[in-house]
């Protein structure tokens, strides 16, 4: 974790607790998250981006377990090739474990999870203690913010915590799989 401290992580993870909306770098794109749990924060997120409540949110987390604990992997017939491609950069949709809330899923049965191989988000999820809402940084329908000036001219006038840090170096935001059809879906 060479790129940011260890405090400033703290710090973003405990904004997290609190219901704070955090932007960190991922794979691409600088992300913005919340706890997935808390139904304000996450409603909040949505409202900021100007984004449809129907569409779902990605999930990221720092390990397989922790993404067990939200889908139905098992059921999964490429459960192997899910494992395989984690941590990196491949999001799956995966049946939703029940009592998944629909703030998270949107109009679907699944949920959008990633195991991140991005050392400051999966470092962020340690410190959290799971997986956290991972979605681009803009507003819905603009170019997601890869630089910090891109992100601050979008949310300068919000009340987000920035995680500084480099992103990963992938040329656009991850891909997107349904794990049960292979399906390439972005």
């Amino acid at each position: 974790m060479a790129w940011v401290s260890g405090f400033r992580v703290g710090l973003a993870a405990d904004a997290l607790r609190r219901g704070r909306i955090v932007a960190y770098p991922t794979e691409a794109v600088y992300g913005l998250g919340c706890d997935p749990f808390n139904e304000d924060a996450v409603r909040r997120l949505l409202a900021l981006k100007r984004r449809s409540e129907t569409k779902g949110l990605i999930l990221i987390a720092a390990d397989v377990e922790a993404v067990e604990a939200l889908v139905d992997l098992p059921r999964v017939p490429r459960s192997d090739e899910v494992r395989a491609g984690w941590p990196g950069p491949m999001t799956w949709l995966i049946p939703a474990r029940p009592g998944i809330p629909d703030w998270l899923r949107g109009a679907h049965d699944s949920l959008a999870v990633r195991v991140t191989a991005h050392p400051v988000a999966a470092a962020l999820c340690r410190a959290f203690g799971g997986a956290i809402v991972s979605t681009s940084a803009n507003l819905s329908g603009h170019r997601p913010a890869r630089t910090p000036v891109r992100l601050w001219c979008q949310f300068s006038r919000q009340a987000i915590h920035f995680l500084p840090g480099r992103l990963g170096g992938a040329v656009r935001p991850t891909a997107i799989f349904d794990a049960m059809s292979g399906q390439r879906i972005r």
